[in-house]
């Protein structure tokens, strides 16, 4: 949880490089990779990180300027990065406007439970890893290289000339 703005904005600043890193490694032919049923395609997986900025800060009462939550999933890579661009700028303007730190204590009803705003900072940062995650998964299927987030990635080891962690 969050109890300062700053705090969460400097996070998210890392958390969204870290996001955009990962889009811009997608290509357009691998948005639409059916692999089962079960599974979101890439590009909607993408486009669901995207607008769900809006969509979960709306319902705690920060407007963000997003997508909407429903829309259609663009046709292109690059079109989801600009998306997903304008709405992290905007998330980083308007909760240093619109929220304090003393308003991140504060409770709101989301999914049924009363979280703090600070809470569902944390939950929207959490949220994003869990799905780039994914991301990874989907993407190596795909032959795609997978960038290094939090570490680096095999393909980064491989470019030191050095093994991979087992």
């Amino acid at each position: 949880m969050y109890r300062k703005t700053d705090d969460f904005i400097k996070n998210w600043r890392y958390e969204s490089e870290s996001t955009l890193k990962v889009f811009k490694t997608i290509t357009n032919e691998s948005l639409d990779k059916s692999f089962d049923g079960e599974v979101r395609k890439i590009g909607r997986l993408a486009w669901h990180i995207t607008i769900t900025i809006g969509e979960m800060l709306g319902k705690a009462g920060l407007q963000v300027d997003c997508a909407e939550e429903h829309s259609a999933v663009p046709n292109t890579i690059e079109e989801i990065i600009k998306a997903y661009t304008e709405a992290s700028a905007s998330l980083l303007v308007n909760v240093k406007k619109q929220w304090s730190d003393a308003d991140l204590l504060t409770e709101v009803n989301m999914y049924g439970e009363n979280l703090t705003k600070g809470t569902v900072l944390n939950i929207l940062i959490t949220h994003q890893a869990h799905h780039r995650g994914q991301l990874g998964i989907l993407m190596r299927l795909c032959g795609l290289k997978v960038p290094g987030v939090y570490g680096p990635s095999k393909e980064e080891w491989a470019a030191w000339n050095m093994p991979a962690a087992e």
